[in-house]
């Protein structure tokens, strides 16, 4: 590099945005994805053997697959040669391969290959990396926002490791901010603090362009919250401590009483406002359990099935399938019986009403068992012709006491009905063999 090439790559440095400056040289430097870069993490060793072998790194945008790259090729000694799978061809693969063999037979030297994006690679191009992989030419690291067993084709996928990222946590964040603030020079009132920490939605590059441009908003070097909001053209919404537990108690109010309106501008509200989405998923999957019950017991699945989508597809796309889940709740028929019954028995228990098994219904592994009566007289219940209740359960001290009343809503309606009916003939039998 020439002198002049010296002063054009210093002056496109000084240009670059703050988190590309700000881009770690390796594994120690980087903030969060502890699991992968921390003692005995798949990248911590892959360092130690100095060899990374083929990765496919999975995660939403800003989470640092280009800096794990880029970190793994400092700590291994490598020639790190980055491609875009939007722009390359099948053309640039294999120009990238060739210097990759030329590195390796004139200067042994390694070469990281990283594949941007590599679920836009099309076949031919994910089959043009197979031989370099299987001979081992290059270290190849490939990055997605996709899920790889979708968008990777099996070939690519059965030669690589896939390893998982996840949104930065606020602790992450804050570092990153903390970083941020003292490269630009500038300080971030705790308002506008906890405002880019929402914002940026466990993304750490969002999180330092918002800075970089509220910072270069500030007319002073403290930024305030009016200064992100100017320079990303969105309103802070007011959302303490206080309002949180009011815009989540509204929220669970709405679906439980039935309004998907309501709920959906609390949800609306939520997510404007940075709330973690995995915590709107788990509240969702209590209610289903709590309030709506047997009356539609496609509820609780479904609710669970948004909460695993919120954590497969992270924000935004995120908010789908919980408005999906709460619009179904809403509009679910209701029922708290499985809540209070529950409630009722644990509170008969810590009560002290804890009588003796009934013989007829232990367990007997040994003979000894068997001898002292354990099982002796268990009717099983799929040779019984009666359906349902063929027998007592609860100890005699209990009989008769009843924890679960179906509410005649839903699909708890049939359930009442039946539980009725099989209540009702066993209280019948049961008199009828007394008299015997």
């Amino acid at each position: 590099m020439d002198l002049f090439d010296s002063h054009g790559a210093d002056a496109l440095a000084r240009r670059a945005p703050l988190a590309e400056r700000l881009r770690p040289k390796s594994l120690d430097e980087v903030v969060g994805q502890d699991h992968l870069t921390g003692p005995g993490g798949p990248l911590r060793m892959a360092v130690k053997k100095g060899r990374v072998g083929a990765v496919i790194l999975w995660g939403p945008p800003g989470t640092g697959k280009t800096t794990l790259a880029r970190a793994l090729a400092g700590e291994v000694e490598g020639e790190f040669v980055p491609l875009s799978a939007v722009t390359s061809g099948v053309k640039d693969l294999r120009g990238a391969l060739d210097a990759a063999r030329e590195r390796l037979k004139y200067e042994g030297r390694a070469t990281i290959l990283f594949v941007d994006e590599v679920h836009r690679f099309n076949k031919a191009q994910q089959d043009a990396l197979l031989p370099a992989l299987e001979e081992g030419l290059v270290d190849f690291v490939g990055a997605t926002t996709e899920n790889p067993s979708f968008e990777v084709t099996a070939p690519l996928l059965s030669r690589s490791r896939v390893l998982r990222l996840q949104p930065l946590s606020e602790e992450d964040l804050s570092m990153l901010l903390d970083k941020g603030s003292e490269a630009l020079g500038v300080e971030a009132s705790p308002e506008a603090a906890t405002y880019l920490l929402r914002l940026s939605g466990g993304d750490g590059r969002r999180l330092l362009n918002a800075l970089e441009a509220a910072a270069s908003a500030a007319s002073s070097g403290r930024v305030e919250v009016a200064d992100v909001e100017g320079a990303v053209g969105t309103r802070s919404l007011r959302y303490g401590r206080e309002e949180h537990y009011d815009v989540v108690s509204a929220f669970i109010k709405s679906v439980r009483g039935g309004d998907p309106d309501a709920a959906l501008h609390y949800l609306a509200r939520m997510i404007e406002a940075g709330e973690d989405p995995v915590f709107i998923a788990r509240r969702l999957v209590i209610l289903a359990s709590e309030d709506i019950g047997n009356a539609d017991p496609h509820g609780l699945p479904l609710a669970t099935a948004a909460a695993q989508a919120v954590q497969l597809v992270g924000m935004p796309e995120g908010r789908i399938p919980l408005a999906q889940a709460t619009t179904y709740l809403a509009a679910a028929p209701k029922s708290n019986a499985s809540y209070t019954a529950i409630g009722e028995a644990l509170a008969d228990v810590r009560g002290g009403q804890t009588p003796e098994v009934p013989m007829h219904l232990r367990n007997a592994p040994t003979g000894l068992m068997k001898d002292e009566g354990y099982g002796k007289g268990y009717r099983y219940a799929h040779d019984e012709e009666p359906e349902g209740m063929n027998d007592r359960y609860l100890p005699d001290e209990m009989a008769g006491r009843v924890y679960y009343e179906p509410k005649e809503r839903g699909a708890e309606g049939g359930i009442k009905a039946r539980l009725d009916r099989w209540r009702q003939e066993r209280e019948v039998r049961g008199r009828r063999e007394g008299s015997k």
